[in-house]
């Protein structure tokens, strides 16, 4: 079913155009679905896998696809996947792709490259064990100048997956959770300054995985590409979340600016989380 709700889905618009005159950066991402076990008492059922960033990366502490920016390796992986066997060739849409905007086949190949390279870095996914399924509508990143290109992969049996050093833990996300109205909230989000005052708040959508011990939060960029994937895919709209329950964030100045070694007064402010 999945696979035929994504057929096609990115040759009518401007998909896959990220650098005009290099002002806007390009990056992929697989969302990635396998079979896995996510408690003691239940069965195999797909799940959504994430990353939860380390404190070593940008946003730290946040859910997100494996992925990230493309770079010159990617040109030379890319070509890789014109041969047999690949995941793009088996994909059903390829040849349609190919047959109807080159151009498009051609990026189309380039982001799926550095998806899977990305994947390999970040947790050790074998590239040949995914199934291309198809794309899905590009993200607009406007603090970071970046377009995201999410690529939906399929994983047909679990393998072991290990964390490097950009990852603190992958995170499962039961499907059929995603799909529970009583798992969505808001959240709000303060921004701190330097003196550790608030700058401003926002209020987000947000979905909340009750793992093990902890929750853990899915929103921003990542949460409206699994809301972009539940709409197509089963017809999933997001329910009025006025009245839902509201959970709390602060973000120091070293969430958006990054730092390798973020200083002591952030690590303090960022996890002041009030749910």
């Amino acid at each position: 079913m999945i696979q035929s709700r994504l057929d096609g889905n990115g040759l009518a618009d401007n998909w896959g155009v990220y650098s005009d005159r290099g002002k806007i950066k390009g990056s992929a991402v697989l969302f990635l679905i396998t079979p896995y076990q996510a408690g003691q008492r239940t069965a195999l059922e797909p799940c959504l896998v994430l990353n939860k960033r380390s404190r070593q990366v940008l946003q730290p502490g946040d859910l997100c696809c494996p992925g990230g920016g493309v770079d010159r390796r990617d040109k030379i992986l890319s070509q890789a996947l014109h041969w047999p066997l690949s995941p793009l060739r088996k994909w059903p849409s390829w040849r349609l792709w190919k047959n109807t905007s080159p151009d498009k086949a051609k990026r189309l190949a380039l982001l799926l490259a550095t998806a899977l390279r990305e994947g390999w870095e970040e947790m050790r996914l074998n590239p040949l064990r995914v199934s291309f399924m198809g794309p899905l509508p590009v993200q607009q990143l406007i603090l970071f100048n970046r377009q995201i290109h999410p690529l939906v992969g399929w994983v047909p049996d679990h393998q072991k997956l290990v964390p490097n050093w950009e990852v603190e833990r992958i995170v499962h996300l039961p499907l059929r959770k995603l799909l529970e109205v009583k798992n969505y909230a808001r959240y709000r989000l303060s921004f701190l300054t330097s003196e550790g005052e608030a700058r401003r708040r926002e209020d987000f959508p947000c979905y909340i995985h009750s793992g093990s011990g902890s929750d853990e939060v899915l929103w921003g960029a990542t949460f409206r590409i699994a809301m972009d994937f539940l709409k197509l895919v089963f017809g999933f709209q997001l329910p009025d979340l006025s009245s839902a329950p509201l959970f709390k964030r602060r973000l120091g100045q070293t969430y958006l600016n990054g730092s390798l070694m973020q200083s002591g007064r952030d690590r303090q402010n960022e996890s002041r989380e009030d749910f």
